[in-house]
């Protein structure tokens, strides 16, 4: 074995400890005899230059080889199965060998590494003069056989060596193309990693591969499936799916890429209803079971990250039992193999598959097997025997007269060369790299390439790093984590009209564009059960707007009841997860999914109670004013002049202005009216109640004069009367000036009596302005109630003491009631209440002090006299 001694360490020490240690890790495949280890201590011990060492077992040959200047070893999963050893621990085992059924794509991928090969060798500007070889091996998809041709490919075939020679710096190969998995990779690249032979893979897409620390050596010229996670879960979104199932290879390639699929897919907010793990080494009930959950569920789209031989065994379970119609989302290993496509129920799938392309002279490199090529290789002779049905003594026999030409496998398939492009990428990546250290361009243009140049592998390493070269129209390069630059292509299996099932190119996926640009979907992509309409897949249907959703308990986010937004609030989107709160002014509509002003509300001209109140008003005065006409017509008459006319018509005039100041408090309230309408009010109420308090008193005076040496009347005269009116009004008049210059009244929005809508109003600024104006009214009225009471059995045939008794009764009654009245109602009403007030109190006066006078005057002339009016009744009260 050709290993790098440690620089502390003397060379056949190292190479007999690092001998030592694979021949552990091989498990029998490596292993040094008795003798041998026992001369490998000793020469340890006593400084000796090497050690005769022989491996023990047989290494199988590959399966193509060819010598040349500088190998390149080749790692292929070609067939499916390894045999299994039943160890006796009494005689040698029997080597490891390959069984079961051949994937005839793989077998597709190592023939595109000879391929390659010969295309260099042949090339006059890519390493002239200079032979590339091969070493080709198969790996049965198992990790003990990868396992082994790692070792084999360190230590080349020779059974005997001298572990000096083998501890010169170099190895077998100058570096690898492989493997196919990445469970095998990761394995092998444990191994090789050591040494510093690098490893180029054209399918191991697990994203730990790209962690530089644990594995240095190793390339790849598929992408990283961090960007097919990415890319999936970013198709799912696109589609509206946001209720999977997963299923996955129990394999680095399966647990890692679907670990980096969920962390996406969790990112764009989707849900997995399950996410189920198997491999085909697994007993068939445990296959079942993963079948029995795909067709149980819910979930109609199945994500499955699954390497072609995991996904095969579930489609054949599936196929057992079809499931109801699921729409499958595949990785780019099982989406573009051509061996799936005879699973019909897969019809519809779509995944992101490697671009396709072309390598000129390939399909005739394939279709080049003569008889004498397939008899000369075992690998080839067990294809074509498979491939035209003769095998065994019974079948017909292979005579070469089969026309490769005429089959129809994914061998002879190279309408879809995608991973097979990766092959041949990666075999020219290394050729680039060994061109780099062997040849040098001269000054005439000619390249001189030194082919006995000492290559040591680690050479190679650091100049794939740096590898830059376009072929065949595509770019090959790597990063710091030794990947490509992520593209892809968007895959949908269709059905054509002969029935056959294909694969179709419908979009492109570039990860080095913006995140909106990356996916480019540009043809109509065929469904499950062949539908163009997009299947849904949620555990919830949509929220519309207007309601929120609410995650229902003990389940993913996914799954919700939708709950119509609280009052006041709004969601304007589909599937909102919170309501917005409309603004102050604004209240939602009654799909609440738009928030929209609030309607202005306030007791307005056009509105009926506004209009009946306005009615009132206006009557009212014009009652006032009809009053006061009569009165004027009949000023000579016995019981205008009884009545103490001057205040009679200070008293209408005052009446008619309550009813008008009434109309102030009706319309939209602004700062003049909002001033206005409290202030009259008021003044005109003290001037009304001043005046009936005026008459009270001369109605008491008046009949204090007719006591015998009574004089009281000459006190109490008309100046007195109106300075009295005149004072108490002034009074009045006094309280709401400081009310207005301290603090007035002013209109405001109330946004809190009714949610839905504002109400305009004013607000009386200073609260005890607003309550000194009504108490000095109540004030007054109580005095003249009161006064007015004490005067209501004087003797008179029209004792007026009696209707202002009645009449302040029923200004207190309304005014008493109207507080709680006020205080409660809500709105608008609140306004309604107080014209209410202001109008029942004045009819209240008008009524009892006025209509029973005009009554007399329009309808009993008779009784308007002096002498009916001084006439004694019979309850006179005798002085």
């Amino acid at each position: 074995m050709r290993l790098s001694p440690a620089p502390a360490l003397d060379p056949s020490l190292a190479g007999s400890l690092v001998l030592l240690h694979l021949a552990v890790v091989a498990g029998g495949l490596a292993l040094l005899s008795s003798a041998s280890a026992s001369a490998s201590a000793s020469a340890s011990a006593s400084g000796l230059e090497s050690v005769r060492c022989r491996l023990q077992g047989t290494p199988p040959p590959p399966v193509f080889s060819q010598d040349g200047d500088f190998v390149i070893g080749g790692v292929f999963s070609i067939h499916y199965y390894i045999n299994t050893l039943d160890h006796s621990y009494t005689s040698m085992p029997e080597p490891l060998q390959c069984t079961g059924r051949m994937d005839s794509r793989e077998l597709r991928f190592s023939r595109a590494m000879v391929f390659a090969v010969e295309e260099i060798n042949n090339s006059s500007d890519l390493l002239p003069s200079v032979t590339l070889g091969y070493q080709v091996h198969d790996s049965c998809s198992s990790v003990p056989m990868a396992v082994k041709v790692a070792f084999q490919l360190a230590n080349g075939l020779d059974p005997m060596f001298d572990t000096g020679e083998r501890c010169s710096g170099s190895a077998t190969v100058t570096a690898i193309v492989g493997e196919s998995a990445s469970t095998p990779t990761i394995s092998m690249l444990r191994i090789i990693g050591p040494f510093g032979i690098p490893q180029v893979s054209h399918f191991s897409t697990c994203a730990c591969l790209s962690d530089k620390k644990q594995y240095p050596t190793f390339f790849r010229t598929i992408p990283s499936d961090q960007f097919q996670a990415a890319a999936l879960a970013h198709l799912i979104r696109h589609f509206g799916w946001t209720w999977i199932g997963a299923v996955r290879s129990d394999s680095d390639y399966g647990n890692n890429g679907m670990a980096a699929f969920l962390q996406a897919a969790q990112e764009e907010g989707i849900c997995v209803e399950y996410s189920e793990a198997f491999s085909r080494t697994n007993p068939l009930s445990r296959v079942q079971r993963v079948a029995d959950v795909i067709r149980s569920s819910t979930a109609r789209v199945v994500v499955a990250f699954v390497s072609s031989g995991d996904m095969r065994i579930l489609l054949e379970e599936m196929d057992r039992l079809p499931p109801p119609p699921r729409q499958w989302i595949g990785s780019e290993t099982w989406v573009t193999d051509p061996d799936m496509l005879r699973f019909g129920l897969c019809a519809g799938a779509i995944g992101f598959g490697i671009q396709r392309s072309v390598i000129p002279g390939f399909r005739d490199f394939l279709l080049d097997l003569s008889p004498q090529k397939v008899s000369n290789s075992p690998l080839l002779t067990e294809f074509w025997e498979g491939a035209f049905g003769c095998v065994g003594v019974e079948e017909k026999v292979c005579d070469g007269s089969e026309d490769i030409q005429q089959l129809q496998t994914p061998y002879t398939d190279t309408s879809q060369l995608r991973v097979t492009n990766m092959v041949y990428k990666a075999v020219y990546a290394i050729a680039h790299a060994i061109h780099s250290i062997v040849c040098e361009e001269r000054e005439n243009s000619t390249v001189n390439c030194d082919k006995n140049l000492n290559v040591k592998p680690t050479q190679v390493l650091e100049r794939l790093r740096r590898v830059n070269f376009s072929r065949n129209g595509y770019q090959v390069s790597f990063d710091a984590n030794g990947d490509p630059v992520a593209t892809y292509e968007l895959v949908n299996w269709q059905i054509r009209e002969n029935g056959k099932m294909e694969f179709v190119t419908v979009g492109r996926y570039d990860a080095s564009l913006p995140l909106d640009q990356r996916l480019d979907i540009k043809r109509e992509i065929t469904w499950v059960k062949n539908s163009t309409q997009v299947p849904v897949s949620v555990c919830s249907e949509s929220c519309p707007p207007g309601t929120r959703k609410a995650v229902q308990k003990g389940k993913p986010v996914c799954c919700y009841d939708c709950i119509q937004c609280a009052e006041g609030e709004i969601s304007n989107n589909t599937d909102s997860s919170d309501c917005l709160i409309c603004p102050e002014e604004y209240w939602p509509n009654a799909e609440r999914n738009r928030c929209i002003l609030k309607p202005v509300e306030f007791l307005s001209f056009h509105e009926v109670l506004g209009i009946i109140l306005t009615a009132c008003s206006v009557g009212g005065a014009c009652l006032a004013i009809a009053t006061a006409a009569v009165f004027y017509r009949h000023r000579t008459s016995a019981i205008v002049r009884a009545n103490n006319s001057e205040l009679s018509f200070l008293l209408l005039f005052s009446l008619a202005l309550c009813f008008l100041c009434s109309l102030t408090f009706i319309g939209r309230p602004s700062e003049w009216s909002c001033m206005l309408r409290h202030t009259a009010f008021g003044i005109t109420s003290v001037l009304c109640i001043s005046c009936v308090l005026g008459k009270t008193i001369v109605v008491l005076m008046a009949f204090r004069a007719t006591l015998p040496a009574s004089n009281v009347m000459k006190w109490f005269g008309p100046p007195q009367q109106r300075l009295t009116v005149v004072s108490f009004t002034f009074v009045q008049a006094l309280i709401c000036t400081l009310w207005l210059v301290l603090s007035p009244p002013f209109p405001i929005k109330n946004l809190t009596t009714y949610k839905e809508k504002i109400i305009l109003e004013c607000d009386v600024g200073s609260a005890i302005g607003f309550w000194a104006v009504l108490g000095y009214i109540g004030l007054l009225s109580l005095l003249c109630f009161v006064l007015a009471f004490l005067a209501r059995k004087l003797p008179d045939n029209f004792n007026e003491a009696k209707f202002i008794t009645f009449s302040m009764l029923i200004f207190c009654a309304v005014w008493i009631t109207f507080i709680p009245a006020y205080v409660s109602s809500p709105g608008k009403f609140t306004v309604a209440v107080e014209i209410f007030a202001i109008i029942t109190s004045s009819f209240g006066l008008f009524f009892l002090l006025f209509v029973p006078k005009c009554f007399i005057i329009l309808f009993r002339p008779e009784k308007n006299t002096k002498k009916h009016l001084m006439a004694k009744t019979s309850n006179d009260i005798r002085y």
